[in-house]
């Protein structure tokens, strides 16, 4: 079986991971957590980042440092993983849903505009599979209004913006490190934020609202989302070889485009201006009804693949009766193939040569 994705770790993590077993610095305090919060920031050109548990909480605890709550509403993509939006009911927050653009799958700048009302206090937009959102139109957008810009950027590690790193153009921006992640420690994320002042109130929430000056005095309904120093190990060695797994992975998708040439289907590819990470290598099959049976096709050939994120206003808790056409579309025919580093170029021509099979014998 060749699975959608495994992470690469041949690294330092285990030397790193046993100093911290040595050492029993073993929780959310040690020196790895100041040392992978200060090169991260660093890789990605930030000032003000901390490491949280996972990064749906990273969300969760950005979106409480902007004090966004009841009576608010955040716009948000519907083509998105589902903790974005769940972030935003769980502070209190509404939801408000847009669609996509068709050519890059991102959040739609021009509906954003329409979805805008005197309640909206933020717009949260998605990276979605690595690739950057039109983040010009988008920070326009949100200054004009006057709005907070929060960056989702779970699936962004390594993608790049004119020039810039994700993460770095909103109010905050939130970073998922889970097993199948660009780099990972496991379980982890981290919040990055524009201003001290946001910083502050992030680092307060996420450690039982403690007072800096009293001891066991807690000052706020507050949590814990502290990292601990055994995941900051494993993701300081990740960070060190960071640039080698994405060009590992870049290196992946040149050569998915090579072998899927000239098939029924397109792959998710960069626009101009930006750097795609390639967290996932994904496609659009031309044929929405072609897309399950060229799953199951891949599986019993021993290649494992995952579907498009479904739209968020479809789920039962938070479904809004609204047509949203691109994203629906591009849910209905996508695929994600195995995008991991360590993948082969007999690895990924035996993939394509597997997909290209199927249309050849008109298996659908």
């Amino acid at each position: 079986m060749i699975p959608v994705y495994q992470p690469h770790l041949f690294g330092r993590e285990k030397d790193y991971v046993n100093q911290c077993l040595d050492s029993t610095w073993i929780s959310s305090k040690g020196e790895f957590i100041e040392r992978f919060e200060r090169q991260f920031a660093r890789f990605i050109g930030a000032e003000f980042v901390t490491s949280v548990c996972n990064g749906t909480v990273a969300l969760h605890l950005a979106l409480k440092a902007l004090e966004i709550g009841p009576g608010d509403e955040v716009i948000v993509p519907t083509l998105t993983y589902i903790a974005s939006v769940n972030t935003i009911i769980q502070v209190g927050a509404t939801p408000v849903f847009v669609d996509s653009l068709e050519e890059t799958w991102q959040i739609d700048p021009d509906d954003v505009r329409r979805k805008i009302t005197l309640k909206t206090k933020a717009v949260m937009i998605v990276h979605l599979y690595g690739l950057p959102c039109n983040m010009d139109a988008l920070v326009d957008l949100c200054r004009e209004h006057n709005l907070f810009l929060v960056e989702d950027c779970a699936e962004g590690f390594g993608a790049y913006y004119r020039g810039k790193h994700v993460g770095v153009f909103g109010d905050v921006a939130a970073f998922s490190f889970y097993g199948n992640k660009t780099i990972t420690t496991g379980e982890g994320g981290m919040v990055v934020c524009k201003r001290q002042d946001i910083y502050d109130k992030a680092y307060h929430l996420k450690t039982q609202g403690v007072s800096k000056t009293r001891e066991y005095w807690h000052d706020a309904v507050a949590h814990n989302y502290r990292m601990t120093n055994i995941c900051a190990a494993i993701g300081l060695a990740q960070l060190e070889q960071a640039e080698d797994i994405l060009a590992k992975k870049r290196r992946v998708a040149e050569w998915y485009f090579e072998s899927l040439s000239g098939l029924p289907l397109k792959m998710h590819a960069e626009e101009r201006g930006t750097r795609h990470s390639f967290w996932m290598c994904s496609v659009l099959i031309d044929d929405p009804e072609q897309k399950q049976p060229l799953r199951d096709h891949l599986l019993v050939n021993g290649i494992e693949t995952r579907p498009l994120f479904l739209p968020a206003h479809t789920m039962p808790h938070c479904r809004f009766d609204e047509v949203f056409s691109v994203a629906e579309n591009l849910s209905a025919r996508g695929i994600s193939l195995p995008s991991y580093p360590s993948l082969t170029k007999q690895n990924v021509m035996s993939i394509g040569s597997a997909i290209r099979g199927f249309f050849e014998s008109g298996i659908a």
